[in-house]
């Protein structure tokens, strides 16, 4: 388990980082959100980033995240889901989150909107883009973002907010550049097409990348290994 004290120098470290990119590419404008991704870590450890100033905290698998909630109810969390979504899923994550970043096709979209329990506000989601065209990589294709946007844009009980998206793995930092800026090039096509959204979110950017997503536009940052340290052994969900 990683220990208070370096999880508070950790999120400390990565805020001046973030804060440093964001002033030299966008001054005067509001910083990055940093969401701790705390897969297969311990709501212990959760507190900890919590005590240290995290509010958003990213889970990828669904059961270890209702089980940590459950652990986690005294504290005021805004919890995102950010992993692969399957369709029996979609009751819980549209019952518990206010985010789902992962997004990427029409039955999804259908199912979080239908099962958003009504006295809840409405579940803010991003459409997840395959930027690369991956094989081995989730999200909607470039060509089919402009369709589910409409149809997210139709749901009553989501609000559409922007775009997430994992480009391709790269040290460089100009390919990487690269990579986020045609994923917000594809959100300025959406904001012309629905200039009546509020497609204000570019959820992009993790540890290794940070500083290229940053500044390229990146509003929401995934930041996990930099803050716990190395990824514990993946739980399957």
């Amino acid at each position: 388990m990683t220990t208070a004290n370096t999880i508070v120098s950790n999120i400390a470290a990565i805020q001046a980082r973030i804060a440093t990119t964001h002033n030299l590419f966008h001054p005067n404008t509001p910083q990055p959100t940093l969401m701790a991704v705390s897969k297969t870590r311990s709501a212990a450890e959760i507190r900890l980033a919590l005590a240290a100033g995290a509010q958003h905290i990213g889970e990828n698998y669904l059961q270890e995240a209702l089980a940590k909630q459950s652990e986690l109810q005294d504290h005021d969390i805004c919890w995102h889901f950010i992993g692969p979504i399957q369709s029996n899923k979609t009751r819980d994550i549209a019952e518990h989150f206010s985010w789902v970043h992962s997004v990427d096709r029409a039955k999804i979209i259908c199912r979080l909107n239908d099962q958003r329990p009504p006295q809840l506000t409405p579940l803010n989601i991003c459409l997840q883009v395959n930027i690369n065209d991956e094989a081995s990589k989730a999200g909607a294709a470039i060509n089919e973002i402009s369709a589910l946007a409409e149809l997210a844009l139709n749901q009553p009980r989501l609000r559409l907010r922007g775009l997430m998206a994992i480009p391709a793995n790269t040290r460089d930092p100009a390919q990487q550049r690269r990579n986020f800026a045609a994923v917000r090039e594809l959100l300025h096509t959406l904001r012309q097409r629905f200039p009546e959204a509020q497609l204000d979110t570019l959820s992009m950017g993790m540890s290794g990348d940070m500083e290229s997503a940053i500044a390229e536009g990146a509003t929401i940052l995934r930041i996990g290994s930099d803050i716990f340290g190395p990824r514990a052994v993946v739980k399957p969900d």
